[in-house]
């Protein structure tokens, strides 16, 4: 059996189709499957692919976009 690997944010995004930071709010308000190793946040693909089929990213207007320290 071949292991998966693990992947950045930026693959994911680029999987995805979305930028970097869209993966990262995902991961904090939208439970997008995620593993911290050291400092770092890895992701396995068919992890994140069956996020998206149970519908994790549906709906993601609900995220805020409001930078820190906007007026937005």
């Amino acid at each position: 059996m071949i292991a998966e690997p693990w992947v950045t944010a930026e693959d994911v995004a680029k999987h995805l189709g979305v930028v970097k930071d869209t993966v990262y709010r995902w991961r904090e308000f939208r439970s997008l499957p995620a593993h911290k190793i050291g400092r770092l946040w890895k992701f396995q693909i068919s992890e994140v692919d069956e996020w998206v089929r149970l519908g994790g990213a549906d709906d993601v207007t609900s995220i805020s976009t409001k930078q820190p320290g906007s007026d937005q």
